[in-house]
C-alpha cells in the first residue's frame, strides 16, 4: 500500500486538488494521511474520508516534525509500506501512484526515492540534489527529463516536495531533524541516511507538478528568516567547522552591508543568524 503524506498550513483548497490527481487514474490501494499545522483550519475535515486520515498537532510543528508525526502513525500500522511525502501545491500526472509502487518493486534497493518535480509552465524545478561539503554550497539541479536516462541516478538529497520512502529498508521508523522547522530538512535527512548506507536516488519515471513557493511565500520574511537558519544547522552537521564559520561571518556582513537599502531583507537575515546563535547557546 502507498501511504502519503502532506502537512497542512491552511491549504484545504491545494490538498483537495491533490487528491483528485491521485484518484484520478483508477483504483489503487493508498491512504492519504494530512497532519493539520492549522488546528483553526476547520475547512480540512471536509476532505476526511476512509481513505484520508487527519493527524492533528494542536500547533505548527512545521515541515519535518510534521512529517514525523505522520510516519510514526505509518509505521505502527506498516513496516513494509510505501510513503509518498507530498507538498500541498503540488499534484500528480500519468498515473504517478501505480508507477511509483512498480518502480520500488523493480528496484527495492533503494530508500528514498525522489521525482522529477516540474513547473505549471513546463519548467523543471527539481531533478537532483548535491551538497558540497567543501564550500557549503547546496546545489538543486534541474535537468530536463530526456538527460535522466537510467531508470535512477544516485544523488546526494531529494527535495520534500515530493520524497518517497521505501519503509522496509528502515529497522526504526525514519525521521526528520526535530530542529528543522522549515527549508534544508529534506537535505539533512538524506544526507544522513546516506551516510548510514542507503541509497537515495531520483527517476525521471516519475514526475509531479507543483507551483512553487505558493505557500511559503505568504510571508517572505519568515521564509528568508527559516532559510538562513536552516543553511546555517546544515552546515554545522555536514561541513567542517571552517566552512561553518566562513559562511556564517559572510551572510551576517551582507546583512549588516545591506541594511540601508534592503532593511526588511536584511533583518530577516539578521534573525535567522541570531536564532541560530540562540540554538548554540542554548546547547
Amino acid at each position: 500500500m502507498i501511504y502519503f503524506v502532506t502537512v497542512n498550513y491552511y491549504s484545504t483548497d491545494a490538498i483537495a486538488q491533490l487528491i483528485k490527481s491521485i484518484s484520478a487514474y483508477g483504483s489503487i490501494d493508498y491512504k492519504f494521511i494530512i497532519v493539520n499545522n492549522s488546528p483553526d483550519d476547520a475547512a480540512i475535515h471536509q476532505l476526511k474520508t476512509d481513505k484520508i486520515i487527519i493527524i492533528e498537532t494542536g500547533e505548527n510543528l512545521g515541515f519535518g516534525r510534521g512529517c514525523n508525526q505522520g510516519l510514526n502513525w505509518i509505521y505502527a500500522k506498516d513496516t513494509q509500506a510505501i510513503v509518498w511525502i507530498i507538498n500541498p501545491d503540488a499534484y500528480l500526472i500519468d498515473n504517478s501512484p501505480q508507477q511509483a509502487k512498480q518502480f520500488l518493486a523493480n528496484y527495492p534497493e533503494i530508500s528514498i526515492l525522489g521525482t522529477i518535480v516540474g513547473e505549471p509552465t513546463g519548467e523543471i524545478w527539481f531533478s537532483g540534489g548535491e551538497f558540497v561539503a567543501k564550500n557549503g554550497e547546496i546545489i538543486v539541479t534541474k535537468l530536463p527529463i530526456s538527460e535522466v536516462e537510467k531508470p535512477y541516478i544516485h544523488t546526494q538529497w531529494v527535495t520534500g516536495c515530493s520524497l518517497l520512502i521505501n519503509l522496509k529498508k528502515f529497522p526504526d521508523c525514519p525521521q526528520f531533524d526535530r530542529d528543522y522547522f522549515l527549508y534544508y530538512e529534506d537535505c539533512d535527512f538524506c544526507l544522513r541516511y546516506g551516510k548510514q548506507g542507503h541509497i537515495i536516488a531520483i527517476t525521471g519515471k516519475i514526475q509531479v507538478i507543483h507551483q512553487p513557493s505558493s505557500i511559503t511565500n505568504r510571508n517572505i520574511y519568515l521564509k528568508i528568516e527559516h532559510t538562513i537558519y536552516s543553511y546555517l544547522l546544515t552546515l554545522q552537521k555536514h561541513a567542517s567547522n571552517l566552512i561553518l564559520v566562513y559562511r556564517f561571518v559572510r551572510i551576517s556582513l551582507s546583512a549588516v552591508i545591506s541594511l540601508p537599502f534592503q532593511r526588511k531583507i536584511a533583518m530577516s537575515e539578521i534573525k535567522g543568524v541570531l536564532k541560530y546563535c540562540q540554538r548554540i547557546v542554548s546547547k
